[in-house]
């Protein structure tokens, strides 16, 4: 009598599977996905799912992941830029294209996927609070160093300055998920860059 084969390959593509997932929490948010909608649209069983991802707030974890480094890279090309200026210009340009990029559902996974949540999706909610402070801690890091290198003046509020446009970014997604156009959006961006830096 053979024993069972132990580590067994899969017999599905786990990236694939994963983005089918990331698209399915980006859609109906963490609580609108269920473990059916998730299974159904990742082409496995639930003991498939369980077993390469984990359990569902896990599983939202890594779609977040993947996410993140395909819909959100704009920030870390935002925050390459040399003044700051240029940062916060690159980094609601982008917040317009990722929020209405087509082919991909409108608004950003980040700022929708867990806003109301029910006491099952409290981590969900929670991890993205996290994400959403951790790109607001980037941003103020980047123009604390602008006002260290002269390019703010000394009275900036980096601070201030990141929320500023987190606060505008996560409004475009909003906007976006309403139905506003990428033309729309773009000019919304423009006119918050008038007033930049905000007094």
């Amino acid at each position: 009598m053979e024993k069972a084969q132990v580590g067994r390959p899969r017999e599905f593509d786990a990236e694939q599977a994963l983005l089918k997932a990331m698209r399915v929490f980006w859609e109906q948010g963490y609580d609108g996905a269920s473990l059916t909608d998730l299974t159904e649209r990742m082409g496995i069983s639930r003991k498939s799912m369980y077993a390469a991802f984990g359990n569902k707030e896990e599983l939202f974890r890594k779609a977040l992941q993947r996410y993140t480094e395909i819909q959100a890279v704009y920030v870390l090309e935002a925050l390459a830029a040399e003044t700051a200026g240029e940062v916060a210009t690159r980094f609601l340009d982008g917040a317009v294209r990722a929020n209405t990029r087509p082919g991909c559902p409108p608004g950003c996974l980040g700022v929708q996927g867990a806003l109301a949540v029910g006491a099952t999706g409290v981590v969900a909610r929670d991890t993205l609070i996290a994400w959403r402070a951790l790109g607001q801690e980037y941003l103020r890091d980047r123009f604390q160093r602008a006002v260290d290198e002269g390019d703010l003046p000394a009275g900036a509020d980096p601070d201030l300055l990141a929320r500023y446009l987190m606060t505008i970014s996560n409004g475009i997604s909003v906007q976006a998920t309403g139905g506003a156009t990428e033309e729309e959006l773009q000019r919304v961006a423009d006119v918050a860059l008038l007033n930049w830096p905000p007094a």
